[in-house]
């Protein structure tokens, strides 16, 4: 099984705006390496793909040293500044420190619904596209046509949505998401994580019947063959621990086939983030 989205940090060492107000107390502590390894190991997960938690590049660096430290971490989506002249100099210089595989940017925080469509924003993301890398897309349903624009321009780009584009799950709603995100899904070059439902549900109410229905969309929109599994740790365990996401994932999928289930929990994350056989980045050194 791969992990294809976590994170790791620590508020001692850096500012997290995401993080801020009450409700996020439970996971403002440190979430470090050997807590991944003991929530992996327990799980049977064999390889994961670290996701970046600010626009820092700094973080970025710091991910790629621990991925070429902890055999577990296969791969790293980092952060760079897309709109920066030398963007592409400075994807080359990240790639040498470390498996980067994608870049992502907390798009849902931007006030702009079309932000990924400012021409500089497309002209750094067809050097990500020219770099060999992924783009993990973190937006929310408005944000979804502007996703889906953005994938007719750059053909060549991989696209990866992150957590399905945050379906309102825990308001039982339906539009515009549903129709926004079939419309994503029509783009060959994009694929959708199954990862972070259950903190779009009732953090303390939910259950797997209420994300049946988002998920059943998704694996009918996309197809298993697009789909990739992710746990969204730690900030998962707002609603629930890494095994019980596992678990989740597991049932929401057991009407595929075993050649297909594999797909979505191994093989649909090797091809989306350029891993070899052995769940490693090729660019691992």
């Amino acid at each position: 099984m791969i992990d294809a989205h976590h994170h790791l940090w620590d508020p001692s060492r850096r500012e997290y705006p995401w993080m801020a107000g009450a409700a996020l107390d439970p996971i403002r502590r440190p979430y470090l390496v050997d807590d991944l390894r003991a929530v992996t190991e327990a799980a049977g997960v064999h390889a994961t793909i670290l996701v970046q938690t600010v626009s820092s590049a700094e973080e970025t660096a710091e991910f790629l040293a621990t991925a070429r430290a902890e055999p577990v971490i296969a791969g790293v989506v980092g952060w760079v500044d897309l709109a920066a002249p030398d963007v592409a100099d400075r994807l080359a210089a990240l790639g040498e420190q470390g498996p980067l595989v994608g870049i992502r940017h907390q798009v849902e925080n931007e006030p702009d619904d079309d932000w990924l469509l400012r021409p500089g924003i497309v002209a750094g993301l067809s050097a990500v596209a020219s770099a060999g890398l992924a783009y993990d897309l973190l937006v929310r349903p408005a944000q979804l046509p502007a996703a889906t624009e953005l994938a007719l321009r750059l053909p060549e780009l991989r696209l990866v949505l992150d957590h399905a584009a945050k379906p309102p799950i825990a308001a039982g709603e339906w539009e515009p998401w549903a129709s926004a995100v079939a419309a994503l899904a029509a783009r060959e070059n994009v694929v959708c994580k199954l990862s972070g439902l259950v903190t779009e549900a009732d953090w303390t109410g939910w259950e797997v019947g209420h994300l049946r229905r988002y998920v059943d969309h998704v694996l009918d929109v996309f197809g298993p063959a697009r789909l990739l599994f992710g746990s969204d740790w730690p900030v998962c365990e707002l609603a629930a621990s890494y095994e019980v996401v596992v678990d989740a994932a597991i049932a929401l999928t057991g009407s595929l086939s075993d050649a297909e289930r594999l797909g979505v929990f191994e093989h649909n994350a090797r091809t989306a983030y350029g891993l070899d056989a052995g769940g490693e980045s090729s660019s691992r050194g």
